[in-house]
């Protein structure tokens, strides 16, 4: 039963990212078929993501939308059931050879006792006795489906790699009790704490170290609780200054975007949906939009609060993904909000240029990625020219989004720890590590022989597995890169 609703699911719906209508779905088996040849036909020719109903987006996820709206327990239910899928991915990803038997049978087992109606997933009395040959025959039609993953839960993006090894070794002790005893002492030496948290920050002391790398907190630690104090006055001093102004004919197009755009940040973590979080982000956004009017809103930075959100939300609770904010003290709630927008300030500042008038930042970082990537791998550069691929219609949402839509939000938080040790991190650094990323999928970009495939593959690339590890090895090369180009201007020239 399960199978036939995969199956029928995909028959059914073509309002699915990169799927094609009806009228146009090219035939891929006849090589005659005729190809894409220009990004305005590819794009008419498929829908965009967001035009995926609510009630497409519980049957594919075999899980009720999870908004705030539910009642705790099914709550509870859904998240688990989001979890045991992604658990149940994993261990199909990197199983042993001794173990093979055993994933089949619990992913056959899985199959046969859940079915899907109303969009709920429901135990079936019948069909719970399958061979072995059926299981594999199962998995191999489930392997040959394009699948959409499962967004990573919040709870799992802390200090666990893809591998799932133990969150604390005698290594990572170590490292800790280095972190605490740098910021223990009366004034802390930012440039030594920079320099270990290059390479990832221990969970347990990254709020207070982000809230000192970016410049929020001074290096005194006397001074410390009375900066808080103001900054933390001053936000909502701002908020009861300016944010009745929301309605008003001038600034109520910017609420209205901002209003459309939240829901659509991380749409399948529970958290972002919750109303009092909205909220929340609809005043650091409002308000940060407001005091930079050379900028105002623009889309793609309401992804920019999440991981400062997320981050000084863990400094009060474990279970990040399954905590209710509306459950916390009043004024802990406000710590959070406006420790998110000083950050978030602090921030963009060094990256405005990307959110001016025709966003002359983001398009000079394009350019120079190009640049780079011709002399770092001629291959791929040529291979994007014959198929006329052009970088702005990649790399765009890289610079903008800061590379937040094509990672798990816990490999962006790792990637801020070091963005933030890095000096010009967001700025500068990021374009390398663009580059690393780019040439990461070197092989799989190389097989792609069409304008279509390519773009496809180039806006959905499969890192919802990645952990601590993946980044480290990205951020590394990223180094290696910067090291040899950025000191060298003349080696972008040929």
């Amino acid at each position: 039963m399960a199978t036939e609703n995969r199956i029928n699911f995909w028959r059914r719906n073509a309002k699915v990212p990169g799927r094609y209508p009806k009228d146009t779905k090219p035939k891929f088996n006849n090589p005659k078929s005729k190809k894409a040849s220009s990004f305005h036909e590819f794009a008419r020719s498929t829908n965009d993501a967001w035009d995926i109903d609510e009630e497409e987006d519980e049957d594919f996820l075999g899980t009720p939308a999870q908004t705030s709206s539910l009642s705790s327990g099914l709550h509870s239910s859904s998240t688990q059931n989001q979890q045991n899928q992604v658990g149940d991915a994993e261990t199909r990803v990197s199983h042993s050879p001794g173990t093979e038997d055993q994933d089949l049978q619990d992913v056959g087992e899985e199959d046969a006792e859940c079915e899907h109606v109303n969009g709920k997933v429901v135990k079936s009395s019948g069909d719970v006795h399958l061979n072995t040959s059926s299981v594999r025959s199962t998995l191999q039609k489930q392997q040959s489906l394009p699948v959409r993953p499962i967004i990573p839960l919040v709870a799992r993006m802390s200090d666990q790699n893809a591998s799932g090894a133990p969150p604390m070794t005698v290594r990572e002790k170590s490292r800790l009790d280095k972190f605490k005893q740098l910021l223990a002492s009366p004034n802390t030496d930012l440039e030594e704490l920079r320099k270990h948290s290059w390479s990832g920050i221990p969970r347990e002391v990254r709020p207070i170290t982000w809230r000192l790398l970016s410049g929020y907190l001074p290096a005194n630690k006397e001074r410390r609780e009375l900066v808080l104090k103001r900054k933390r006055e001053e936000y909502f001093g701002f908020i009861e200054q300016y944010y009745h102004s929301r309605t008003d004919e001038h600034y109520k197009d910017t609420y209205r975007q901002i209003h459309i755009d939240i829901p659509r940040t991380n749409p399948l973590i529970p958290l972002f949906q919750q109303p009092v979080v909205q909220e929340v982000f609809e005043r650091i956004l409002f308000i940060w939009a407001i005091r930079h009017p050379a900028s105002g809103y623009v889309q793609g930075i309401n992804d920019l609060v999440t991981p400062f959100f997320v981050v000084f939300l863990s400094e009060f609770v474990k279970d990040v993904e399954n905590f209710e904010v509306a459950a916390l003290p009043l004024d802990t709630q406000r710590n959070i909000e406006a420790d998110s927008f000083w950050c978030m300030s602090k921030l963009l500042d060094g990256i405005q240029d990307n959110y001016t008038f025709a966003q002359p930042g983001i398009q000079n970082k394009v350019k120079a990625l190009e640049k780079l990537v011709s002399r770092i791998d001629e291959d791929i550069h040529n291979h994007f020219q014959r198929y006329e691929v052009e970088y702005l219609q990649f790399a765009f949402r890289w610079m903008n989004n800061l590379l937040m839509r094509e990672l798990p939000l816990r490999c962006t938080i790792r990637l801020w720890d070091t963005y933030q040790a890095e000096a010009e991190g967001f700025s500068h650094f990021h374009l390398y590590v663009c580059s690393a990323f780019l040439i990461e999928w070197r092989k799989e970009i190389l097989s792609m022989v069409d304008f279509q495939g390519l773009l496809m593959l180039l806006q959905n690339l499969p890192t919802i597995h990645w952990g601590n590890e993946e980044v480290g090895l990205l951020l590394a090369e990223a180094y290696r890169l910067k090291y040899m180009f950025a000191d060298a201007p003349s080696h972008y020239k040929r």
